[in-house]
């Protein structure tokens, strides 16, 4: 554990922006506004990684340099199945997640925790178009949910789904006001609108 507390945020080749970029949101706001952790990026070689739909973004740390961190994410993306057969990840994941307090995967980053040991006998989700693919994985139960948390490992399903993780993480940490200042702060208030089912914009039942 670190004397500060930090959340470290993994970044790989074309990992999905929003995976990242969303729970990266949530956690500086926690920061900035209630007094959360140090929040600090890392990928294997440090420097620049190109992400699934083109933004260039600058990671903070190697694999090598990387300081101590209480808390790490690891995002998905259609990459991250490439990125679990990737043993220098892999293991680093491996050594890394099971000294921290807490693991936390989006989309499909799932898998990549699922390849470095860290489900093993723990219920997990994903993103819906690989749902089907984890419930064919050994050793981890795969349940269809918007976020799962099982002990010190967390997942969400796809996308924005890693937003509504990210706050049930820093409410379960910190404390619901401390959850309730990030959202506000970041005006994240979900409508439950459904496009394309009933008209142009049905509400959800």
């Amino acid at each position: 554990m670190s004397a500060t507390r930090r959340f470290a945020f993994l970044m790989f080749h074309e990992y999905e922006e929003l995976d990242l970029i969303g729970p990266w949101e949530m956690a500086t706001m926690w920061r900035d506004y209630a007094s959360g952790p140090e929040c600090v990026t890392v990928s294997e070689k440090g420097g620049a990684v190109r992400c699934a739909k083109g933004l260039q973004t600058q990671s903070d740390h190697s694999f090598a340099d990387c300081p101590a961190f209480d808390y790490l994410l690891v995002p998905g993306g259609f990459s991250a199945f490439d990125e679990m057969n990737n043993p220098a990840l892999v293991g680093w994941v491996r050594d890394r997640g099971a000294a921290a307090a807490h693991v936390l995967s989006v989309c499909t980053g799932s898998f990549i925790l699922h390849a470095a040991g860290l489900l093993e006998g723990r219920k997990a989700t994903t993103h819906w178009k690989a749902l089907a693919r984890m419930k064919e994985l050994h050793g981890v139960e795969a349940v269809e949910q918007r976020w799962v948390r099982d002990g010190n490992v967390w997942s969400s399903a796809g996308v924005s789904a890693g937003i509504d993780l990210a706050l049930g993480f820093i409410a379960a940490i910190d404390g619901e006001a401390a959850a309730g200042s990030v959202q506000h702060n970041a005006e994240y208030y979900p409508e439950g609108i459904v496009y394309g089912e009933g008209g142009p914009a049905a509400q959800r039942a």
